[in-house]
């Protein structure tokens, strides 16, 4: 038996919000899209694929801002988890491996194939990304650079509207950056009976001290899994 409609809260950017809020309405629940984040993308950016063997994808918002930019669609592509590598491959990709993973696990997953590779591993991203990806590539001896094509900047909710969300039976939270917005606005619009639903430890984590009806993750970064916690309950 379904569980009752509940009213959930799509903080994540556009043109994902849109995706998920679809997914959020076939479940039988009430999406409200309200990003916590707008993409800006940066202008004049050049993108030099000299000495490049391989793209890695941290984000289905760092594939579209690459694809914007250049044309290039012949390298090898290492993706975060199963959106990122769709959105790969809807962009004309054809080599496009996911690690299913956090960014770790991207790095571990890049670092086996490491002998594949023939150059330095390009993360193209957001000027803040969710986690430093070149940094741990580095670490496990894989040659990577990063490169900032462009930018989150949080989004001014009026008060009215802030309080609004906050009472929805749930929020769903696609990144770290989305639950550190989130955590300030809600010390000055408490929502103690609002559950978060992270896509993963590293997304709540921000929110440790916020208090709520409860904070969970799935136990795979994907957002059908993510979405599977709505009718969980605690």
């Amino acid at each position: 038996m379904a569980g009752r409609r509940q009213r959930i809260w799509i903080t994540r950017a556009q043109p994902g919000a849109d995706a998920t809020a679809e997914r959020v309405r076939a479940l039988g629940h009430d999406p409200v899209v309200a990003p916590l984040l707008a993409v800006q993308m940066l202008s004049d950016v050049v993108v030099d694929l000299r000495g490049v063997g391989a793209l890695a994808f941290t984000s289905a918002n760092g594939v579209r801002a690459f694809a914007d930019a250049s044309g290039e669609r012949g390298l090898k592509v290492f993706a975060v988890g199963a959106a990122t590598a769709l959105a790969a491959r809807q962009a004309g990709f054809k080599s496009v491996l996911s690690a299913d993973g956090d960014v770790e696990a991207l790095a571990e997953g890049i670092a086996v194939r490491r002998g594949e590779l023939r150059g330095a591993v390009l993360h193209p991203g957001a000027a803040e990304p969710a986690g430093d990806l070149a940094g741990a590539l580095e670490k496990h001896g894989v040659n990577a650079r990063r490169l900032v094509l462009y930018e989150t900047a949080p989004v001014e909710l009026a008060a009215a509207a802030a309080e609004a969300l906050g009472k929805s039976d749930a929020v769903l939270l696609h990144s770290p950056r989305a639950a550190q917005v989130l955590a300030k606005l809600l010390k000055a619009y408490p929502a103690p009976k609002m559950r978060a639903l992270g896509l993963s430890k590293a997304v709540v984590k921000p929110l440790a001290r916020v208090p709520m009806a409860g904070k969970v993750f799935p136990p795979f970064p994907l957002e059908g899994a993510l979405l599977n916690l709505i009718e969980r309950r605690p």
